[in-house]
């Protein structure tokens, strides 16, 4: 599929996206509200998420935010008016409902999905950041769970990042109990996969969504799905999954050069 012209996008546009090689880049652009989430970023981020789920070159995404922090969650101002209105169902369940169809592609594309994030990950951003499916954290980054503090319960994903890796007795300790936490607790909580310095947070993401890249897509897709599957799937059909996603990637040429390369060693 051609690859869209988005080298020099709009800069007034909610989320931008930017395709270099076989890693994509999608940038919240809000800065001025800290990347909060409105109506107009969660349909950009839909847009955009599925372009990139069409676009066969990509196998990796990068999410990232623009401005000083990573994602304030939730836009109070939208909500609030809403809550004032008395139109919360019809203001949020429109929002969510764009927001939730970015969420699907997010985690079903067939591409690995690295968030890095720097400064502040709240709410639905702290959600975003974890419902990836690898995070890259800068160590001056914090993660904000602010749902009870506001008498509300998670959203933006974030039960379905956190719950299947920190299990429920810490993930009801991190909504109801912590106030913020910290790349490196995140980091020992298996949330994050690296934590570097902020001023290395650009270069370090880009090294590893190069490295990632480097993975035949057979492997990368396969791998995805089969690991998000496994927890509710039973036995013999996960093996039976394993079975067809094996067979899929070896028949692929990625799979006979490799296979040809490491069998000719050292003759």
């Amino acid at each position: 599929m051609p690859t869209p012209d988005h080298t020099a996008p709009p800069s007034d546009q909610p989320a931008l996206l930017t395709i270099a090689g076989p890693v994509a880049t999608i940038t919240l652009n809000r800065p001025s509200a800290f990347n909060s989430v409105d109506l107009s970023i969660a349909k950009k981020l839909e847009q955009l998420a599925a372009e990139v789920e069409d676009n066969d070159d990509v196998r990796v995404l990068v999410i990232q935010g623009e401005g000083r922090a990573f994602s304030a969650g939730g836009d109070l101002q939208t909500i609030g008016a809403a809550a004032a209105s008395d139109t919360i169902a019809p203001v949020v369940g429109e929002l969510l409902k764009h927001y939730h169809a970015f969420i699907e592609t997010v985690r079903r594309m067939p591409k690995i999905v690295l968030s890095s994030v720097h400064g502040s990950a709240a709410g639905a951003g702290m959600g975003l950041a974890f419902l990836t499916d690898l995070c890259i954290a800068a160590e001056d980054a914090r993660f904000t769970p602010a749902y009870a503090k506001i008498g509300v319960s998670p959203d933006g994903g974030s039960t379905v990042g956190m719950v299947g890796t920190v299990g429920n007795r810490r993930a009801l300790q991190l909504f109801l109990a912590e106030d913020s936490f910290s790349a490196q607790q995140a980091y020992d909580w298996g949330l994050v996969a690296r934590v570097v310095p902020a001023a290395e947070l650009k270069a370090a993401t880009q090294k590893f969504a190069e490295r990632l890249a480097q993975n035949p897509p057979a492997a990368i897709s396969g791998t995805k799905s089969l690991v998000y599957q496994a927890a509710v799937t039973p036995t013999k059909q996960q093996l039976d999954a394993e079975k067809q996603k094996i067979i899929e990637a070896m028949n692929t040429d990625e799979f006979r050069a490799a296979v040809k390369k490491f069998t000719s060693r050292g003759k």
